[in-house]
């Protein structure tokens, strides 16, 4: 079940290869994902030191009153993967042109789960010619419903 969306990331970017990961994150920001109070835009993912860490991810306080004074909403979370997908995401990373996103949390059974994506951003003429397939095919559906 998706709970956070990232929308406009497959409009920005052409997603190349999807990953799942799991995040280091508190009990108050776990209870604050299920209850879809969060956000990923301008969000990104950074790999250093042989380590994933989601940057620009905002996670609303779940009770703000119970919540510590020193809590940030924006703080780097960690990504929890295996070593050789860290090694993957590393050399991708580096490759011009290319950059990690993220595209939602969900959760997975109890767990809650980062989807992310190695991506190459879109020109603008790109985006266009996306808006042009999309309203192609709606006029294609409404004028083949008609019939």
């Amino acid at each position: 079940m998706i709970l956070v969306d990232n929308k406009r990331v497959r409009f920005d970017f052409e997603l190349l290869k999807e990953f799942e990961a799991g995040a280091e994150l508190r009990g108050f920001e776990v209870k604050s994902l299920r209850e879809k109070r969060g956000s990923l835009t301008g969000a990104r993912v950074v790999v250093r030191g042989g380590e994933a860490y989601l940057v620009g991810a905002t996670i609303q306080p779940y009770q703000s009153e119970n919540t510590p004074e020193s809590y940030d909403p924006e703080r780097v979370r960690r990504l929890l993967l295996s070593r050789k997908e860290i090694a993957e995401l590393s050399g991708a990373d580096v490759e011009k042109g290319l950059t990690l996103v993220p595209i939602a949390w969900y959760s997975k059974g109890n767990r809650l789960k980062l989807s992310f994506a190695l991506a190459r951003g879109r020109k603008r003429h790109d985006k266009r010619e996306l808006i042009k397939e999309r309203e192609t095919k709606r006029s294609i559906e409404r004028t083949m419903k008609r019939r």
